[in-house]
C-alpha cells in the first residue's frame, strides 16, 4: 500500500470517528454561530466535503460546479456523514489504484477564486489530507467550546485501531 493510500484510508477513518462523535450533539449546537469563517460547525463540515468534490472533479478532469469555497447552506448532519462517507470511499479506492507514475502525473485545473493552476495527483491528494486534517481541528476546538470532547483521531491511534 502506497503512503498516499493510507493516508486517504486514515482520513477517512478519521472522519467517520469524528462523525460518530458529532452525532451526540444537538443540531442547534452543530448550527449555532461561531466565530470561523464557515460561520458554524456543521458548514465547517460542509465546507471540507464540498472542496473534497471540488478536487475529486480535479482529479477526473471535469467541472466541479462550485463558485465559492463556503457553501451558504449545508445538509443535516446524517445527510452530511453519508456524503462524506461516500467521497472518503471514493478517495480510497482512487489512491489505491494509482501507480507511482500516475500519482506524478499533472493535473490542470483552475481555482474557484480563479487562475489556472497545476498540481500532480500525489500533491492533490495530499492537500485533501491535510485540508481535512486542518478542518478536522477546527471542528474539535468547537466541540470544546460547547463542552463536547472530540474524538482522538491521530494517525497513530488510526495505525493501532485500523485493520
Amino acid at each position: 500500500m502506497s503512503a498516499i493510500h493510507e493516508l486517504l484510508r486514515y482520513k477517512a477513518w478519521a472522519n467517520e470517528v469524528l462523525f460518530a462523535a458529532l452525532a451526540k450533539v444537538s443540531e442547534q449546537e452543530l448550527t449555532a454561530p461561531q466565530p470561523i469563517v464557515f460561520g458554524s460547525l456543521l458548514r465547517t463540515l460542509n465546507h471540507t466535503y464540498s472542496m473534497d468534490l471540488v478536487w475529486q472533479a480535479n482529479l477526473e478532469g471535469r467541472p466541479h460546479g462550485f463558485k465559492t469555497r463556503n457553501p451558504p447552506t449545508s445538509p443535516p448532519l446524517p445527510e452530511l456523514r453519508e456524503a462524506q462517507k461516500q467521497i472518503d470511499a471514493w478517495y480510497v479506492a482512487y489512491a489505491g489504484k494509482l501507480s507511482p507514475a500516475d500519482e506524478e502525473q499533472a493535473v490542470n485545473f483552475t481555482f474557484i477564486g480563479g487562475g489556472p493552476a497545476a498540481l500532480t495527483r500525489r500533491g492533490i491528494l495530499l492537500h485533501v489530507v491535510n485540508h481535512g486534517t486542518y478542518h478536522r481541528g477546527n471542528v474539535a476546538a468547537m466541540m470544546y467550546q460547547i463542552g463536547a470532547v472530540p474524538p482522538s483521531t491521530d494517525l497513530p491511534v488510526f495505525q493501532r485501531l485500523a485493520p
